[in-house]
């Protein structure tokens, strides 16, 4: 008896042959569909920021976040190749804190092989 697949199968788990600049894409869309990364993009901007700047400016925006919910809006961008650590800045005996900064500042995606 075989199964139907479910719009979460068909949804969320990419076909083995998807060419990866698909995948990029998808994770791309993914990392944008928040406001807050919206927020986190829009304030790092040009310069470079400490994740204590982003909440504390998160924060101002009026936003209701944890720091470890900060933690993950980072990774997700990071993990699409929108943000990246800049550096660390050393402050008391604690961790280092990161330094964020973009990597792209435009996304760019050929639809069709030899488009530029």
């Amino acid at each position: 008896m075989s199964k139907d697949p479910t719009c979460r199968d068909m949804c969320c788990k990419p076909p083995k042959d998807v060419h990866p600049k698909w995948l990029k894409l998808r994770n791309i869309v993914r990392a944008l569909r928040f406001r807050i990364r919206w927020l986190i993009i829009e304030y790092i901007g040009e310069s470079s920021r400490s994740t204590k700047e982003i909440y504390n400016y998160l924060i101002e925006k009026g936003e209701k976040i944890t720091m470890s919910g900060l933690y993950y809006h980072l990774s997700e961008l990071k993990n699409a190749g929108i943000i990246e650590v800049a550096g660390y800045k050393e402050e008391g005996g604690g961790a280092p804190e990161k330094i964020w900064k973009l990597k792209t500042k435009r996304i760019v995606i050929d639809l069709v092989e030899g488009c530029s």
